[in-house]
């Protein structure tokens, strides 16, 4: 990265990379990678180190910064990695960090697209298809947007002659692509793995889970955003009904189960807030909510333990403790967790009602008959 023959840099490290409080989106001083780095910033171990790193070579030696594009499912991501990158820097030299500040470009981006996590099987089919064995196969749907900022640091890729979307403003963009698409697929995730699908278009087979979606798009997420000149909503909507439902992507609900504490804030909790400020209804954002608390418990409705894959997943296991018996007071516990409910829904009683009384529900009669009872009260 410190090469002058670099231009841009970008990534896709996922949430937890960025090493960030989910609620306040400031830098984790306390994450390990970052410790690591404050200790010994010559040898980085994580991504913000990396890149303050690469960036105080150029500094020192006259060369000019490269672009950074984050490629992740974050809400303005480009201006986070930025304060990111800042705070890590002046922690180790408040030169660099005014020198990243004033002369380094990190354009916000948003990527629409749904990629499962490749499989043996899709290699073995990809191998027969061609003849040659790819290691580097990335299995896609059909529908893809990837929308950037158009603000650099030096020469960039002409990625619009590729189809890419260069705009002023990426917000709009990224917000109806993190609650419509991320939101969604976040409550098929915990209410499918609850429910024992493998995969989403197993849980999208269930007509009264389909319904609940598509009511949770149209009534209570749709209503939140302000889509950019000429993007029909509705249309969206409709499509990314039928992309979920696609039998050909075999995209795994655990998967996307994985890290809900760093996405539910940006996927599914902004969405309640905006809710909640316009005194409307969060029935169906409630029922994710709880989904996703009894999904951490990492019991089936079997009683067998499951793998919760969360950087929290410790201190959901003492903090769920006791679940099946006194959800009230482990609801309350839980929700207290500041970095992924902020200080505020813990003590909006609507909202904690509603989490309550869907976390009951699906506590006593599973998550199947939970779906069906609130698609049922759609009518």
């Amino acid at each position: 990265m410190a090469s002058p023959s670099i231009h841009v840099v970008t990534l896709t490290v996922t949430e937890k990379g960025y090493c960030v409080d989910p609620a306040t989106r400031q830098l984790n001083t306390r994450d390990p990678a970052i410790a690591a780095d404050l200790m010994n910033p010559r040898e980085p171990h994580s991504m913000p180190g990396f890149l303050t790193a690469a960036l105080d070579k150029r500094r020192r030696c006259g060369t000019p910064p490269f672009t950074v594009v984050s490629c992740d499912n974050l809400q303005g991501n480009g201006s986070l990695l930025k304060k990111v990158a800042i705070q890590h820097a002046a922690l180790r030299d408040e030169a660099l960090a005014a020198w990243i500040d004033r002369h380094v470009c990190f354009p916000s981006t948003m990527i629409d697209r749904i990629v499962p996590a490749t499989r043996n099987e899709d290699r073995s089919q990809a191998s027969f298809n061609l003849g040659v064995d790819d290691q580097g196969l990335v299995v896609a749907e059909p529908f893809s947007q990837w929308v950037i900022e158009d603000r650099f640091s030096g020469p960039r890729p002409a990625w619009e002659s590729a189809g890419a979307q260069l705009v002023p403003d990426a917000r709009p963009f990224e917000l109806i692509k993190l609650r419509m698409l991320n939101g969604a697929h976040s409550t098929i995730a915990y209410l499918g793995c609850l429910a024992g699908h493998e995969y989403v278009h197993q849980a999208m087979h269930d007509s009264h889970l389909k319904r609940l979606i598509n009511h949770l798009l149209k009534t209570e997420i749709a209503p939140t955003l302000r889509p950019p000149e000429n993007f029909d909503l509705d249309d969206y909507r409709r499509q990314l009904i039928n992309r979920l439902s696609n039998p050909m992507l075999r995209h795994r609900t655990s998967q996307i189960a994985m890290d809900g504490s760093q996405k539910l804030p940006p996927r599914l909790l902004g969405t309640i807030r905006d809710r909640l400020a316009c005194n409307a209804s969060i029935g169906g954002l409630c029922l994710a909510v709880a989904a996703w608390v009894r999904y951490i418990y990492g019991r089936d409705e079997q009683g067998m333990k499951t793998n919760v894959h969360d950087p929290m997943a410790r201190r959901f296991e003492d903090l769920s403790a006791g679940l099946p018996h006194r959800p009230r007071e482990a609801l309350k516990r839980i929700l207290r967790i500041d970095e992924i409910f902020g200080d505020d829904l813990a003590n909006h009683p609507g909202f904690f009602t509603g989490v309550l009384d869907a976390l009951t529900h699906l506590l006593e009669h599973g998550a199947s008959k939970t779906i069906a009872r609130f698609s049922t009260a759609l009518d």
